[in-house]
């Protein structure tokens, strides 16, 4: 059973292009840089005329309920499990939902793949954005990393094309299937020119005195080496180190137990208004990411014109270029710091070259009309 919330068709609906989106837990965005790409996306083909379907988890009283959200349409869909299941269960409602529904097919993640081959044999146009290699990561066990192993290769198999957020990525995907059905598009940042700095005082900063590093409090994202790193001496700034942190988990545990005074854990922050003065008015950003392709919050540092300490890897190198300093452990991370934190003119140095990294490849407009282009142009073969 269905259950319609109706405003009215968007004007022109009829005529326009239609797009359905699954993959994400739903916009508005809350949960994530996926999230908020496809709020964005959404958004800025609404205006220029297509039909836009979001495809979002969760829907009160056991029902699918359709909805208008600025143009755009939301298909909430019930699930009755928690957790992976409960994903794996929304996607496979969401895919059998969609697969009647007219035009494209963008699926964000290939974490369940096999729908792919559904899709593909209904003859759907299903673009794929592969996001990261997920199945390299640490914190899954052997099961889940098999199986995301599994279904990277059948969404590269039968995906009508493969969207890739970073050159290495990829060159990876080229290596499961023809190199002609992969684009690079990179995610996007918006660009940060003021803030206001009043919300940095609760959380005991002031401005230009403190360093931000973001991330989830995994060990692949280096936070104890970074950690460990900053804390091996007075520094005369601090370290804000947004996430959750808690002391019954053993590497969380290891992180706290390793941070100095200087080290301070505001916990999760995700107002924009907020997160603009963390990163206008901090003097640098440090980002520890091992694996993974163009990661938001690096786009987001480079947009504030952050100066750059981050883990060397061909991920980081090319987001980052000339606005970077890299490290390999936690020795040279330690070195990395003091050397920014002694060098004004180093970090007008890199600031600059941050900015102009974000305008050349990472702003919203370009990214989009790069997705517009490509979803425009049908299937690739």
């Amino acid at each position: 059973m269905t259950a319609r919330i109706e405003a009215g068709p968007p004007r022109g609906a009829a005529a326009a292009r239609r797009l359905s989106i699954l993959g994400i837990r739903g916009i508005p965005a809350s949960h994530g840089g996926f999230e908020t790409f496809a709020e964005r996306l959404a958004l800025w083909l609404q205006a220029r005329g297509w039909a836009i379907s979001v495809y979002c988890q969760g829907s009160p009283g056991g029902t699918v309920i359709e909805e208008l959200w600025r143009g755009i349409r939301l298909i909430r869909i019930p699930v009755k499990r928690a957790g992976a299941l409960g994903t794996i269960e929304f996607d496979v409602k969401a895919t059998a939902h969609a697969r009647s529904r007219p035009g494209a097919i963008l699926t964000l993640g290939y974490n369940t793949g096999f729908l792919c081959l559904w899709l593909r044999a209904l003859g759907r146009d299903n673009y794929v954005n592969m996001d990261g290699l997920e199945w390299k990561r640490a914190k899954y066990g052997a099961g889940a990393r098999l199986f995301l192993w599994v279904n990277e290769r059948l969404a590269a198999w039968s995906a009508t094309r493969l969207i890739a957020d970073h050159p290495a990525n990829a060159d990876h995907l080229a290596t499961r299937t023809r190199r002609h059905r992969i684009t690079m598009i990179p995610y996007g940042g918006d660009g940060i020119i003021e803030a206001d700095a009043a919300p940095l005082a609760p959380l005991g900063l002031a401005p230009r005195r403190f360093l931000t590093l973001i991330a989830r409090a995994e060990p692949e994202n280096s936070i104890l080496e970074i950690v460990s790193a900053f804390s091996r001496r007075p520094r005369g700034v601090k370290l804000a180190v947004l996430g959750g942190y808690d002391r019954a988990i053993p590497y969380q545990a290891a992180v706290l137990a390793a941070a100095s005074g200087e080290v301070v854990f505001p916990g999760p922050i995700y107002e924009r208004e907020r997160l603009a003065a963390l990163r206008l008015h901090g003097l640098a950003y440090l980002h520890g990411h091992r694996v993974g392709g163009t990661n938001p919050s690096l786009v987001e540092a480079l947009g504030a014109g952050n100066p750059v300490i981050a883990h060397d890897n061909r991920f980081n190198r090319w987001v980052a270029g000339d606005a970077g300093l890299y490290f390999a452990d936690e020795a040279r991370c330690a070195e990395a710091i003091a050397r920014l934190l002694a060098d004004a003119d180093l970090r007008a140095t890199m600031g600059a070259a941050a900015r102009a990294r974000w305008k050349a490849r990472f702003t919203w407009p370009a990214v989009l009309e790069e997705y517009r282009a490509l979803l425009a142009g049908g299937p690739a073969g």
